[in-house]
């Protein structure tokens, strides 16, 4: 991004991923973590996953985006990218907002890892149970 751009910026969550986006016109360059977006998520559905707010906008090649993620894995982080990109693009330009919306793009996904409970191995599995 060149300097003295306006930047709109928003967060996003998934899982125990937390992204930082931010976002500027430009020509489509995408930075995560300092790398392009096809070095740091290799795998293919992962990357149309991340790209999938701005193709829905049709603002593909128009916007750049620079973000930072950390923690989990690279689904979790994936998935925070696009939400903080689908909730950035609401700042950026409020039309956005219901054809992000009906695509389910602005909803955190609230689905995390259960907890494991005592006195058993797993969070919902049990120890073997003998009658006799």
């Amino acid at each position: 991004m060149k300097k003295g751009a306006v930047k709109y910026y928003a967060t996003g969550k998934r899982k125990t991923s937390v992204a930082r986006v931010w976002i500027s016109s430009g020509k489509g360059q995408i930075i995560v973590n300092g790398r392009k977006l096809a070095d740091y998520v290799q795998r293919d559905d992962l990357q149309t996953d991340v790209l999938s707010p701005l193709a829905i906008t049709e603002s593909l090649n128009k916007i750049d985006v620079h973000a930072t993620v950390k923690g989990g894995g690279i689904t979790g982080q994936a998935g925070a990218i696009r939400h903080g990109l689908a909730r950035a693009l609401v700042v950026y330009n409020e039309s956005f907002k219901p054809t992000l919306k009906s695509a389910d793009m602005l909803t955190r996904d609230s689905r995390m890892k259960e907890r494991k409970k005592c006195g058993r191995p797993g969070a919902r599995k049990r120890f073997q149970f003998s009658k006799r």
